[in-house]
């Protein structure tokens, strides 16, 4: 009975924390599809995070080395490099900056990270791949 009941914690903490990505979706200028990959590599972050431990969750005895803090550092690092080039297949195309970011964001800060670093491009639409300069002036003609 412990163990089911373990499982059905482990289940909702995975789709909990894989939430984080979740806000993906509701984002200007990126890519529905996007959401799907920053869920999925969310998800498989979080099944390995709980795989480093043996499916343990009473306590911190793996016999790797790894602390919680070095597992989620590896497992966070793991995401960011992953979610991207898992974006670029599905998309079939290259990512746009906006996008990957989003992505990273999504994996180091849960929840608001890609939300934080869209809204960060939405102040500076130059740091856009390709974005045309902003003029907030008016060039006067000469005589």
């Amino acid at each position: 009975m412990k163990r089911i009941f373990a499982l059905a914690l482990a289940c909702v903490a995975a789709i909990a924390v894989s939430a984080q990505a979740a806000n993906a979706g509701h984002l200007r200028h990126v890519d529905k599809r996007v959401t799907t990959v920053a869920l999925g590599t969310a998800a498989a972050s979080t099944a390995a995070f709980f795989a480093i431990n043996k499916w343990k969750f009473n306590g911190w005895d793996n016999g790797s080395g790894l602390t919680r803090a070095g597992a989620w550092g590896v497992t966070t690092i793991g995401c960011a490099a992953v979610s991207p080039i898992v974006a670029t297949v599905v998309l079939k195309r290259e990512l746009t900056s906006r996008e990957a970011g989003v992505l990273i964001g999504s994996c180091v800060v849960p929840i608001i990270g890609g939300w934080l670093v869209n809204e960060a491009y939405e102040a500076h639409p130059e740091w856009e791949q390709g974005a045309k300069p902003v003029r907030h002036w008016k060039k006067k003609a000469h005589k």
